[in-house]
């Protein structure tokens, strides 16, 4: 049974880490996303971009651990964002209202409001 591939590379630049996350978090890999997220704020990293170009999947493990992370990391006055999501896991991330995780650049386009269109008067439809 192969173990899913999950490659988690940090660079550090004085307090700020970027890592660039590559392959699939799931219920498996998930608790290295958390471990690498964690030493960054135990390393004293005031801010941690999350690269997630080359994700190739992403569940709810996976976005519980962003969460997670965000929350600890606020609450140390830390700032943790992800950046390049694909499609699929940005959506995911929008409507589990966790947008605030992903960097204003790269979030989805609000869509907007259906427009209404009236009925016309005096017919059926």
């Amino acid at each position: 049974m192969a173990l899913p591939q999950l490659n988690v590379h940090r660079h550090d630049r004085n307090t700020h880490a970027l890592l660039t996350l590559a392959g699939e978090i799931d219920l498996t890999t998930a608790p290295l996303v958390r471990a690498a997220l964690t030493e960054c704020l135990r390393d004293g990293i005031r801010t941690v971009d999350v690269d997630l170009t080359a994700i190739t999947f992403c569940d709810g493990s996976g976005l519980n651990a962003f969460l997670t992370a965000y929350q600890i990391a606020h609450e140390a006055g830390t700032t943790v964002q992800l950046h390049h999501p694909p499609p699929p896991t940005a959506r995911v991330i929008e409507i589990t209202g966790s947008g605030f995780l992903l960097h204003e650049l790269h979030a989805l386009p609000r869509t907007p409001a259906a427009r209404r269109v009236p009925a016309a008067s005096g017919g059926a439809l």
